[in-house]
């Protein structure tokens, strides 16, 4: 009697569960697009559709739009939202080349060829998204925009380029490769952008890849930007996204894994009047972001922590891990615009990162700006770990201002085959060329280690490894895992026994 009852519960078990799995994949639709479709077809692969925008009306949770080689020239919205684990994905078949193309399209206001708003659990995956360009005066062309209170999104493995606002810098040059911008009461989380390449964009005044206003929880990695004409990463905070301004500054992010470079201002008419002005990465009034693992070089300027808004420092923020080398200015950036804003850089970390050999031009005030730059209002922010490897004209540190307090800087290693110099509370003036000088003006760098080489694997290639003699290696300060962080440039761990090598590489 028990086995009957036991066979028959089981038994009427198996074929609910038949039931429901039968109903899910009844329920789960791909959906293929190719230029040689129709949109009054079934979307099969067999009859595939020929308009994206019509797949995607068509795709519900859990459904993929598959899009086969060919040009498709549309601006592309995400109508509805997916839900957890059951996504709507939009993405190019694999190993084929679907290209969403802006050629010839008028651009009214902001507008981007791809749009994600107010539609969460999303990804976008594998395409060529290019050839948007306006010379409309108050535009704001961009590749992908996502906002609007969206998340839970996905954007990957896509090629941006040739995305340009092409008007006169009088008129607000504007632009995007990829915008992410919390501009509702509504948070954006668990917003992930990697392994995509934007390239050979006109942003204007605008950045390449940007993460503004109520966005909470977001990872930008694995991507590469190059040939760009302004900012290529940029968190935000304190400009006109969001209405609110609790709201109004992205926080709780990760930058990692990125390759940037030819990062350049002078790329777009932009240039003349600002020189190489841009900054690779970033973190400008945002807060709580780590930057960790990118590799850096031939940018304007390499990373900066700092802020152009009052009420908006930038805060709890950590730079860690870093190559940055050949920037045509300084290698990494700390505080407020000299003369201009008083929000700053508060509580942030400078820790583990090799600098090589920039500030090739001078700057906006006919100065070197330093391989390590502190401008006005910086406060309680640790630099240490770095090895900072300098031309033979060139400035290690340079603090402008004396505004700001409670910095600490020191177990760096730096290094020059010609004049060191550092300054302190001057923007051109009170030049210290000798070490012992330097840390009685600063009173700074009282364990740091000068004039030692640190046996850089190549200063020409550049390779900034350090060769296994290095005096660098394991000769750091341990501040903690959460500091230093858990991997090295080379996704290795970064503490081991205990024991931290100064600069990137452990």
């Amino acid at each position: 009697m028990y086995f009957f009852l036991f066979a028959l519960v089981a038994g009427a078990c198996s074929k609910g569960t038949t039931a429901i799995n039968a109903e899910k994949v009844a329920q789960t639709h791909t959906y293929y697009v190719a230029p040689n479709g129709s949109n009054t077809a079934d979307g099969s692969s067999n009859h595939p559709l020929a308009s994206i925008n019509t797949a995607l009306g068509k795709a519900n949770p859990g459904d993929t739009v598959m899009v086969r080689a060919g040009t498709y020239g549309e601006k592309v919205v995400f109508p509805r939202s997916g839900r957890l684990e059951k996504l709507i994905t939009l993405k190019a078949y694999p190993g084929e080349k679907a290209v969403i193309d802006g050629t010839g399209m008028t651009v009214t206001g902001r507008e981007a060829l791809v749009t994600i708003s107010n539609a969460s659990y999303v990804v976008l995956e594998g395409f060529d998204i290019c050839n948007l360009k306006s010379t409309a005066a108050g535009a704001n062309v961009n590749g992908i925009t996502a906002d609007a209170g969206s998340g839970n999104i996905i954007i990957r493995k896509n090629k941006i380029y040739n995305i340009e606002h092409n008007v006169d810098p009088s008129q607000g040059r504007s632009g995007h490769g990829i915008e992410i911008i919390g501009n509702t009461a509504d948070v954006m989380k668990n917003i992930l952008v990697e392994n995509n390449v934007i390239h050979d964009t006109k942003t204007g005044y605008s950045e390449n890849l940007t993460i503004n206003g109520y966005v909470d929880g977001f990872t930008i990695r694995g991507n590469t930007i190059y040939n760009t004409e302004n900012i290529g990463i940029d968190a935000a905070g304190g400009y006109a996204a969001n209405s609110n301004p609790a709201f109004n500054y992205a926080r709780n992010g990760v930058i990692s894994d990125n390759e940037l470079y030819n990062i350049d201002m002078t790329h777009g008419p932009v240039g003349g009047t600002h020189g190489h002005g841009a900054i690779a990465i970033y973190v400008d009034g945002a807060r709580n972001i780590i930057v960790e693992r990118n590799r850096i070089h031939e940018a304007d300027r390499g990373i900066g922590i700092v802020s152009e808004n009052d009420a908006y420092p930038t805060s709890s923020c950590i730079v860690r891990n870093n190559f940055v080398s050949n920037c045509w200015r300084t290698g990494i950036y700390l505080g407020g615009y000299l003369g201009y804003t008083s929000g700053g850089t508060r509580n942030c970390y400078v820790v583990n990162n090799t600098l090589l050999f920039n500030n090739r031009e001078p700057g906006a005030f006919g100065e070197i700006e330093g391989e390590i730059r502190l401008t006005e209002q910086c406060f309680d922010n640790v630099i240490r770990n770095n090895i900072v490897y300098a031309r033979p004209v060139d400035i290690f540190v340079h603090k402008y201002t004396n505004t700001g307090s409670g910095n600490v800087i020191d177990n760096n290693l730096y290094y020059t085959t010609g004049m060191p110099q550092w300054i302190w509370g001057s923007t051109n003036g009170n030049v210290n060329m000798d070490f012992n000088a330097w840390k009685t003006a600063s009173g700074m760098d009282a364990a740091s280690v000068y004039g030692v080489d640190p046996l850089l694997i190549s200063t020409t290639v550049p390779d900034l490894h350090i060769a296994p003699g290095s005096p660098a290696r394991n000769s750091g300060v341990v501040i903690s895992e959460a500091v230093n962080g858990t991997l090295d440039i080379d996704g290795k761990p970064r503490i081991v026994n205990n024991q931290i090598s100064k600069g990137a590489q452990q």
